[in-house]
């Protein structure tokens, strides 16, 4: 049964004032044709930009039609016009580029968007959140696929409570992502890159778990040193749950001329009903909206399948943003603040060592 007007909450709240003045700490495939297409669509105001390459920040900055070009990165941190700070640098390189852009922004400074991971540590995202906080500096993190449409619509049939009590989720994902050149030499790869994702996910549905069993090996694929490739992990909840996701980054050799059967299922089963979708995102760049199908016990043999035309990419990005313009505007903590997103740092610190240490962890021990 189709029932398109299911009043589902998908939408990201906007902020009240949409000019809030955006520097952008990165010009690169994320900034360039997720960020910046968002926020244009969205009527968001990105007022400069700078990157370790100027070349590349022109070049973004004519593309998206960006009034202000710093040839470093220290000077758009010390630009006296922006209030909030959009953040797409590496990893590794945003714990020291969020402390250098907090002591300069003192007084000035409203509100930092960071990538995610927020941190590849527990201690270092502890040290960012603190920090932030005694700054007076709004910290939220980039978790994108809570905005993705069939992901928030879940989101609302479980606090709606249409399924019960949920007994089971899963996500199947079989895509080959494109590792970016700052990825090689991570301690972790596929963990902090791309199972953060689903991880985030189940605590967004869910909440966080508390015991991990996780099992890893290399992608065949990827040719530089690599501990974590191919991801598959069991999440445990005291209060009855499971959760488990296949991150299959190899997915065959599809790229080496065998017919591929690419794609992410996600299914989360309770007891009076169950969900399933997909997730479009690895039909990128071409427009493939995420999809949900639904069934309860208070429509025996029915499924309710809503759809939508928004995609994950670049449409959940005016999402992440708009979530930290309204924190400031309303002085509360973000949807996806960085507080909030330790939790996703230790889950991800317990899959990797339940992984690689063959031994099953609990997040509580990561977040001591």
């Amino acid at each position: 049964m189709s029932s398109p007007d299911l009043a589902l909450n998908i939408r990201p709240t906007l902020p009240r004032r949409k000019d809030w003045r955006i520097g952008c700490a990165g010009a690169g495939f994320i900034i360039a044709d997720c960020h910046l297409v968002a926020y244009r669509n969205a009527g968001f105001n990105p007022v400069a930009i700078a990157s370790r390459n100027p070349a590349t920040a022109h070049k973004v900055a004519a593309r998206h039609a960006i009034p202000t070009v710093h040839e470093t990165i220290d000077a758009l941190l010390a630009d006296p016009q922006i209030e909030i700070l959009d953040v797409a640098v590496p990893p590794e390189q945003q714990p020291d580029l969020i402390r250098q852009a907090v002591e300069l922004g003192k007084g000035r400074l409203r509100g930092i968007l960071a990538q995610k991971p927020l941190a590849l540590s527990v201690t270092d995202a502890k040290q960012l959140v603190t920090l932030c906080a005694d700054a007076g500096i709004m910290l939220a993190v980039n978790q994108n696929m809570r905005f993705d449409q069939s992901v928030r619509a879940a989101k609302d049939i479980l606090n709606r409570g249409w399924l019960g009590e949920v007994v089971l989720a899963t996500i199947d994902m079989r895509a080959v992502p494109h590792w970016m050149p700052w990825a090689e030499g991570m301690e972790s790869l596929s963990t902090f890159i791309m199972s953060i994702h689903h991880l985030d996910t189940f605590r967004y549905w869910l909440g966080t778990p508390d015991r991990v069993l996780a099992s890893t090996r290399p992608d065949p694929r990827t040719k530089f040193p690599h501990r974590d490739g191919i991801n598959l992990y069991i999440l445990e909840y005291e209060s009855g749950p499971r959760a488990s996701s296949w991150d299959d980054v190899w997915a065959g050799p599809c790229k080496e001329g065998v017919a591929g059967d690419n794609g992410i299922k996600w299914r989360i089963e309770g007891t009076d009903g169950l969900m399933q979708g997909t997730i479009g995102w690895p039909k990128y760049p071409a427009r493939e909206p995420s999809t949900l199908d639904f069934s309860t016990r208070q429509h025996p043999g029915m499924w309710f399948r809503p759809r939508w035309d928004d995609v994950w990419f670049p449409d959940a990005f005016v999402g992440t943003m708009a979530q930290l313009l309204v924190a400031v505007e309303d002085t509360r903590e973000p949807e996806i603040s960085g507080r909030d997103n330790i939790e996703t740092v230790a889950l991800c610190e317990a899959v990797f060592a339940a992984a690689t240490q063959h031994r099953v962890t609990t997040v509580r021990e990561f977040l001591i």
